[in-house]
């Protein structure tokens, strides 16, 4: 378990988005636009087709970037994320989120060699397949979510983009904000545990929220679940009670659901409030 470079995404001062795109409705257009809307520090665009975006100027590849980021966007197709993540970790980058999907349906390779490209370089990596990250007291939207979310004290987290789409609109008409709104995807690198482990000690957050679909590292997870929850309030939704959902949940992560007694059970031990529908949470 480790927090290392965490910090890069919840804080960024630049922010590049690999994949940046003019073409509406795109994920790469999205991104860069949500960013553009409301985030203070440098944004970057990197596309080879195109010299402006929006009123942007836009480089073609990351070596052509002015400076290291400290934080990328990745969009672009899966066969291009690892030579990414390899000139991102060479310029100094240390953290990515990568939007990209299909990764697994492409070959667990692409996969493996994203990991192997950011090694050397200790970058981190949120994702694949994920819906972005929000930091709204920052005024940070690093997803190609339709809508902001209101700054607040509780962070979220989710291994469902989409079931995050409908927390945010629920939330945004509530007045609910957040610390942090964070989806992880195939969460490959940054997992449960690791944003566990860093939002326990973050003074921003007051409350843990966890939408879960399955748990990859058990052994970390228990780790940092009890460290959490000494802290803080952790609160979570277990998706798979029924056995064809949970079916569902391993197509869709890779990873095994488990039983949910021996789930139920286990955050019970580490001292997570397990509540049933998101109106509970």
């Amino acid at each position: 378990m480790t927090i290392r470079h965490l910090e890069y995404f919840f804080s960024p001062k630049s922010v590049a988005v690999v994949g940046a795109s003019p073409k509406p409705h795109s994920v790469g257009a999205t991104v860069f636009a949500n960013l553009r809307q409301s985030f203070r520090g440098e944004l970057f665009a990197i596309n080879p087709r195109h010299q402006r975006i929006f009123d942007l100027p836009c480089v073609p590849d990351i070596p052509s970037l002015p400076s290291a980021p400290d934080l990328a966007v990745i969009c672009s197709p899966p066969a291009t994320v690892p030579k990414l993540v390899s000139q991102l970790g060479a310029m100094g980058c240390k953290a990515a989120v990568v939007i990209t999907g299909g990764m697994n349906g492409a070959g667990a390779s692409i996969t493996r060699d994203m990991l192997d490209a950011a090694r050397p370089h200790t970058l981190r990596i949120i994702g694949p397949n994920c819906l972005g990250i929000l930091v709204p007291g920052i005024r940070l939207n690093a997803s190609f979510a339709h809508t902001d979310g209101l700054p607040g004290k509780l962070a979220f987290v989710s291994q469902s983009g989409a079931l995050a789409t409908a927390v945010l609109d629920w939330s945004k008409a509530r007045g609910i904000g957040f610390s942090a709104f964070i989806t992880i995807g195939d969460s490959a690198d940054v997992d449960l545990g690791d944003l566990l482990d860093y939002l326990a000690s973050d003074a921003d957050t007051s409350a843990i929220l966890l939408y879960i679909e399955s748990v990859k590292h058990a052994r970390k997870f228990m780790s940092a679940a009890r460290a959490a929850a000494r802290a803080k309030p952790v609160i979570a939704v277990k998706s798979g009670r029924a056995e064809a959902a949970a079916r569902a949940v391993v197509s869709h992560t890779g990873a095994l659901a488990g039983s949910d007694d021996v789930i139920d059970c286990a955050l019970r031990r580490a001292g997570i409030l397990r509540v049933s529908t998101l109106q509970d949470l």
